[in-house]
C-alpha cells in the first residue's frame, strides 16, 4: 500500500487500540509520527495498511508519580516530559538528552516511547534511562508485561516488542536527591544525529562511589550499559588513576563503527574522553557539595 493510503484511526482508549492492532496485524502504532515522516518521503516507500495514532489515548500521554515510582507514557512529548518538575528536578541528565534532541518542534511532537521504539542506537534518550535501570511496559489485548530497558533493545532497529504488543510506558525509581547524575553527547553539528553518547549516575558517601551506574551510545550495535567501568568504580575513590583506569575501560568495552559522520578511533577516544570528564566532575562535586544540595 502506498504511502497515501493508509487508513488513519485515533482511538482514544488504549483497549480499542489494542483490538484493531489484534484484528489487523499490519496496522502500526504511532504518536509523533517523526521517524514515519522521513520514511515516507523515501523514493518507493510504502506504510502499513493502517496507522494507528496513540495521541488520543490519555493514560499514554500522562506523566505520574506515586511514591518513588516515576510512570513516563509512552506517548508523551519529549518537550512534556523535559517540563515536568519532578523529571525536571530529579532527572538532569534526561532532560538534557531531550534538550539536544533534534529541533524544538520536533520535539514538540516527537515521544520518548519513539525515540525508544525506533531502537537506534545513536537515541538520546537511552544512556540516561539506562543508568537509571528503566523499564518499558509493554500491553497488548491479553495483558502486560515490564522488560528492563537494558534488554529492550536487541539490536539496530530492533526491540523486544512482540507483533501484538505496543509500549505503554517507560517506567524508573526516581534517585535519591543528592544522586549526581551526568551527560555528555556529541554530534557533527546541532541536531545531527550523536557520534557519541555517556550518560552516568552516582551515588556517594564523601568522596567513595556508593553505587555507579554508567552508559553509552551510538558506539556499539545499541546502547548499552558499561558494566565493568561500574564495578571499578563502586567501593572507589575518584583519585585519578581510578579515573584513567575507567577510562581505559570504557574504550575497551565500546564496539564503535567508521561511517560518514565519524571515525571509529575518533568514537572510542571520544567515549573515553565523556567519561573522564563526567568522572572529574563528580570528584569535584564531592568535595566541594552539590549544588542545590
Amino acid at each position: 500500500m502506498s504511502a497515501t493510503q493508509s487508513e488513519y484511526l485515533r482511538p482514544k482508549d488504549l483497549r480499542a487500540a489494542l483490538e484493531h492492532k489484534a484484528a489487523t496485524p499490519d496496522a502500526r502504532f504511532i504518536a509523533g509520527g517523526t521517524d514515519l515522516l522521513v520514511h515516507a518521503r523515501r523514493p518507493g516507500a510504502t506504510l502499513p495498511q493502517s496507522l494507528i495514532s496513540l495521541r488520543a489515548v490519555a493514560e499514554l500521554n500522562e506523566v505520574t508519580v506515586v511514591g518513588a515510582t516515576l510512570r513516563i507514557g509512552a506517548a508523551a512529548p519529549l518537550t512534556e516530559v523535559a517540563r515536568h518538575p519532578v523529571i525536571a528536578e530529579r532527572l538532569p541528565a534526561l532532560v538534557a538528552s531531550i534538550d539536544v534532541l533534534g529541533s524544538r518542534q520536533i520535539r514538540n511532537v516527537a515521544t520518548l516511547g519513539g525515540n525508544l521504539c525506533n531502537a537506534s542506537p545513536a537515541a538520546d534518550t537511552a544512556p540516561p534511562l539506562l543508568v537509571h535501570d528503566a523499564r518499558v511496559e509493554l500491553q497488548h489485548v491479553g495483558g502486560r508485561r515490564e522488560v528492563p530497558l537494558v534488554e529492550f533493545f536487541r539490536g539496530p532497529g530492533e526491540t523486544a516488542i512482540e507483533a501484538n504488543e505496543v509500549m505503554t510506558a517507560v517506567l524508573l525509581e526516581l534517585p535519591p536527591p543528592n544522586a549526581e547524575a551526568a551527560f555528555e553527547r556529541k554530534g557533527r553539528v546541532r541536531m545531527d544525529l550523536a557520534i557519541a553518547i555517556v550518560a552516568g549516575l552516582f551515588e556517594l558517601d564523601g568522596s567513595v562511589v556508593r553505587r555507579a551506574r554508567v552508559a553509552a551510545g551510538a558506539v556499539a550495535p545499541l546502547p548499552l550499559r558499561l558494566t565493568e567501568v561500574e564495578e571499578r568504580l563502586t567501593g572507589s575513590e575518584l583519585d585519578d588513576d581510578v579515573i584513567a583506569e575507567a577510562r581505559r575501560l570504557t574504550t575497551e568495552a565500546i564496539s564503535p563503527i567508521s561511517d560518514l559522520r565519524s571515525s571509529a578511533d575518533y568514537r572510542r577516544h571520544l567515549t573515553g574522553v565523556f567519561v573522564e570528564r563526567m568522572l572529574h566532575g563528580v570528584a569535584g562535586s564531592s568535595v566541594t557539595g552539590r549544588p542545590g544540595a
